[in-house]
């Protein structure tokens, strides 16, 4: 089971940005999960250019399209894809060759989600915030949200932070734990569970604040 660890803010000023080796784009990381191998990453990524993606045996990707014009996938194996905005996504095999091509227009800035699914069960929700909900953690269970867009307040028993548009928060406890997170705008929230965890539950951690 990996270390999910403790909840904090991820400030979007603090990211760590790194060239591509193949020099045609960016990514800045936003959390990485300690293990080896490491069992969740999240980032985006700034595309400049037609550029094949690092091969990742093992490894579960989706893929959201956050701004640019859209992006065309051309897999090896002759799929073609689209991410088209607002926020169109995708979900595929790490371990799939794939070159990814910018649409005519500004370069295009993608949100990855990048796991183990020997380790982890993810979903990547898309989700208004019109007034508050309400997350549920535990040893097996963690959030991670990224805003797209307006603010939002996270707050729990010792916790409380604001974020603004770009800003990221990973939300995870050694008991389980209920965070508020109220806002005005839109989110990516990523569930993220130890696959032996997640066998037999149905429950979605996630609710709607009354």
């Amino acid at each position: 089971m990996p270390d999910f660890g403790n909840a904090r803010h991820l400030p979007a000023h603090e990211y760590t940005r790194e060239r591509w080796h193949n020099g045609a784009g960016w990514t800045r990381r936003i959390l990485r999960l300690p293990g080896e191998p490491w069992p969740l990453g999240l980032s985006v990524a700034e595309i400049d250019e037609p550029a094949p993606y690092s091969l990742l045996p093992g490894v579960e990707r989706e893929q959201v399209l956050l701004s640019g014009d859209g992006l065309r996938l051309e897999f090896a194996d002759g799929e073609v894809a689209g991410l088209l905005p607002p926020h169109q996504r995708i979900r595929f095999d790490g371990g799939r060759e794939v070159r990814g091509i910018p649409l005519d227009g500004p370069p295009v800035r993608a949100f990855n989600v990048m796991w183990r699914p020997s380790a982890l069960e993810v979903t990547v929700l898309h989700r208004p915030l019109v007034g508050g909900m309400f997350c549920f953690c535990d040893p097996d269970t963690a959030w991670a949200i990224y805003l797209l867009g307006g603010t939002a307040r996270v707050a729990s028993d010792g916790i409380d932070f604001q974020l603004d548009g770009g800003d990221s928060a990973w939300l995870a406890s050694a008991a389980r734990q209920r965070f508020v997170v109220d806002g005005a705008g839109e989110a990516l929230m990523i569930r993220v569970r130890g696959a032996a965890g997640a066998k037999g539950q149905d429950t979605s951690g996630l609710a709607t604040a009354l």
